[in-house]
């Protein structure tokens, strides 16, 4: 009797506990259903918003800097509503490739703000407005191609310096910009009167009254893994070396910041700079 009676109580308490277990699931599920609801309402608001204000300042930027198509933007940051109540984007970036340049052909423009405000601009980024920025990173971008079109070497391919090559935490930029001493360019100089496939070092620098004119400056042959590996003739050297020397005027960094860096990253030589405290427009993003 004693037996029976104590598994009936038990059988008891094991009902009103799932019983109870079942009126908790409930009352969770009627009160999270609709936070959650909400909550993917409100991430649903802001992301369209952040789209919208990125679409305007696409828009913006090709009308103000005269660009032939939308560039690519990123408003960066979330949530960012609050940042456009606050009247101040934490991060933006501005990217346009194949933009028309009087000397080279093409390049990439680009440009990385920090802690800009918008008290001016509004959160749409007026074009017409000064935009005060903390930091802004400036950079234009030209491929191994346009160069070898410029200088004469059709088939020109541009390598980083070994050095910066194989260490991946010295010898570049925060923005993985190489050095600008020792790069490889490897191509066939036909104009030298050499036809075959040569790797030379190369040096870059920066020179004129505004540091908008990049010097090629080569420096020697270079043979051995990852280049073409091909000697040159003491009497055809200097020759050779000359076919890939050249000046390349006119490399005007977007919102006219002063250069700061020059070098490669992969098979693209960048010029970069990078400035604090400083006032920009939209129409400043094409200085060519």
């Amino acid at each position: 009797m004693t037996f029976n009676s104590n598994v009936d109580l038990l059988f008891r308490r094991s009902e009103h506990g799932v019983g109870d277990n079942m009126r908790m699931r409930k009352l969770l599920t009627a009160v999270g259903v609709p936070v959650l609801a909400l909550a993917l309402t409100g991430v649903g608001a802001d992301f369209g918003a952040a789209i919208y204000a990125e679409y305007q300042l696409a828009r913006h930027v090709r009308s103000a800097a005269g660009l032939q198509f939308d560039p690519w933007v990123a408003i960066l940051g979330f949530p960012f509503i609050p940042q456009a109540m606050r009247h101040n984007y934490q991060e933006l970036e501005i990217k346009a490739g194949g933009v028309e340049h009087p000397v080279v052909g093409k390049v990439t423009l680009e440009a990385t703000m920090h802690d800009i405000g918008l008290n001016q601009a509004s959160w749409l980024l007026r074009p017409d407005a000064d935009l005060p920025v903390g930091e802004l990173e400036s950079r234009i971008i030209i491929d191994s191609r346009h160069i070898g079109g410029f200088i004469g070497i059709k088939d020109l391919t541009v390598e980083e310096p070994a050095k910066d090559a194989n260490d991946a935490t010295g010898g570049t930029t925060e923005s993985g910009i190489s050095g600008n001493t020792g790069l490889v360019f490897t191509g066939t100089p036909t104009r030298s009167g050499f036809d075959k496939l040569v790797s030379v070092t190369v040096d870059l620098s920066l020179t004129g009254p505004d540091q908008s004119t990049l010097v090629f400056t080569p420096t020697g042959v270079v043979t051995g893994p990852n280049t073409a590996d091909q000697t040159v003739p003491d009497e055809q050297r200097a020759a050779v070396l000359s076919a890939f020397a050249a000046a390349m005027p006119g490399q005007r960094l977007p919102f006219g910041l002063k250069p700061t860096s020059e070098g490669a990253r992969g098979s693209d030589i960048i010029i970069e700079g990078i400035a604090e405290e400083v006032t920009v427009r939209l129409n400043g993003f094409n200085q060519s």
